[in-house]
This record gives C-alpha cells, structure tokens and sequence, in this order.
C-alpha cells in the first residue's frame, strides 16, 4: 500500500518533466547543483569569524556526520533500487544505480538548513525553502522515489535538532565544543588571520 502510493506519487511528480519542460532546466541544476549553495554558506558563515556562527557551522558538520552515517547504515540494510532501474522514467540527470533510499542528496540539505533554522530563523527559512526545492528536484528528474527524499529529510532534520539538544543540555560537549573553537582561533591568530 505505502509503497504503491510512493510509486503514484513519484509517477506523478516525475511527468511534470513532460508537461512542464521549461522547468526542467531549473530542476536539474537544483537536482545536481543546488547543494554547492550549502557548503558555500557553511564556509562563508564559519569565515565571518562571528562565535555564535562558528558553533552554528560546528554543529552543522556534527549533524551533517551523524545522519549521513544513519542513512549509509539504513541503506545497507534496506536496499532499494533507483526508480529509474526498476521502471520506465523521465530520467532528466545521470546517476549511478545505486541505492535510492534514503536521499542523500535530501539528508545533506535538510541536515544543515535545520541547523541554520535552529541559530537563524530568516536565514534558516531560505535555507529550507532551497533544501525542498533539491529534494523535489531529485523526485522530478527520476533519481528518487517520494519516500527516499521523505525519509532523507527527517533524518536530517531529527539529527539537527538532536545535537543542537546534545550541545545545549550536555555540559561536557558544551565545553568541549568551546574548546574546539578556542583551540582553531589560536590558530588562525598564530598564522596571522585574527586579531
């Protein structure tokens, strides 16, 4: 049943890419390059230099580590073919036939938009809105099923919120992420790149 759905829906969202062809341009840069948006902030909001940013991007790559290695365990023991080797699609973007579920592509996106969301709620918001737009995409060019991208931004959201949870209530990951940083800023103000 859950899994017809899946396929009704992954169907219907894929022949848009016949109906809607002048999108189609757009959905394959969000599908394929969208994501470089969220390693360019990370940089950009860890080079700014500002401490609340710093902790903000230290938790992103927490997050970001913690459920991309939940999803690599999910999809060894749940195995599901790419839509594209198991039916007839509107593949729209090369991809190899790996496993589909669940969507890394949705994980890494919602994993650190949540993360922004959590410090900064007007940045967070477009952060998000961009992290949808990939795991559509990734529905829309014939890589993903709904469930994957689905599962993919639960995972990321539920791992954001869990370490930004871990660092505020833990004390001792509290001190040792004020370490970390210190540690890095004696650094940059060694080779001369703070003051």
């Amino acid at each position: 049943m859950l899994l017809k759905w899946d396929y009704d829906l992954f169907e219907m969202i894929n022949g848009l890419a016949v109906d809607h062809t002048t999108i189609n341009v757009w959905m394959r840069f969000f599908a394929e390059y969208a994501e470089y948006f969220f390693y360019l902030g990370i940089f950009v909001y860890w080079f700014t230099r500002k401490q609340e940013n710093r902790r903000m991007v230290a938790k992103a790559l927490c997050s970001a580590a913690l459920a991309m290695g939940i999803g690599s365990l999910i999809g060894m023991l749940f195995y599901r073919n790419r839509p594209f080797v198991s039916h007839e699609v509107h593949q729209l973007i090369e991809h190899a036939a790996n496993a589909s579920f669940p969507s890394s592509h949705a994980i890494g996106a919602f994993v650190i938009a949540t993360s922004i969301w959590l410090y900064r709620r007007k940045d967070g918001y477009v952060w998000l809105a961009l992290a949808v737009l990939i795991a559509l995409s990734r529905i829309w060019t014939g890589v993903h099923y709904p469930i994957d991208v689905t599962v993919g931004a639960l995972l990321g959201i539920g791992s954001a919120v869990a370490v930004n949870k871990l660092f505020t209530q833990w004390a001792l990951a509290r001190r040792g992420l004020a370490a970390g940083l210190s540690f890095f800023e004696k650094i940059e103000r060694k080779l001369g790149y703070k003051s």
